[in-house]
């Protein structure tokens, strides 16, 4: 069996970098652990853009976000996604769809509604990140 290979949406990332305790922090350090995390230039540039706002600088530095992303891409699988999609009703969101489907991933993690509703994607299991952490690793493929 191959490692498990995983997609986090934006939100998820953010929120598992800013709230240490939170359920996304224990999502992403399991995933972080137990397989790969897979991105593309369009999902870091998102993450980027979105850590590069000012309001989070009463949480963490820039200095630390930017370690974060660094150290981030540094420990994914970068992927380009030849594929195409329009499914989801946030087309921003199809760039997850497409990084997952052409990755070949076991799973999205995300709490976004617009991506939820689409669970399971291709095969691909679309899970909000409680029910990542309730779900067996070694049932995914």
């Amino acid at each position: 069996m191959s490692e498990p290979r995983f997609v986090f949406d934006t939100n998820s990332v953010v929120s598992a970098l800013l709230l240490k305790n939170s359920i996304s922090r224990r999502a992403f350090d399991r995933a972080r652990t137990e397989g790969a995390f897979l991105v593309s230039l369009a999902t870091v540039s998102e993450l980027a853009d979105v850590l590069r706002r000012d309001k989070f600088n009463k949480y963490i530095t820039e200095l630390d976000r930017q370690r974060f992303l660094a150290a981030y891409v540094r420990e994914a699988t970068l992927i380009e996604p030849r594929v195409t999609i329009r499914a989801c009703r946030d087309p921003d969101d199809d760039k997850f769809l497409e990084l997952a489907v052409d990755g070949k991933a076991s799973m999205i993690v995300s709490g976004d509604m617009d991506l939820l509703t689409l669970n399971p994607f291709q095969g691909i299991l679309i899970l909000p990140p409680d029910e990542f952490m309730d779900y067996p690793i070694a049932d995914i493929s």
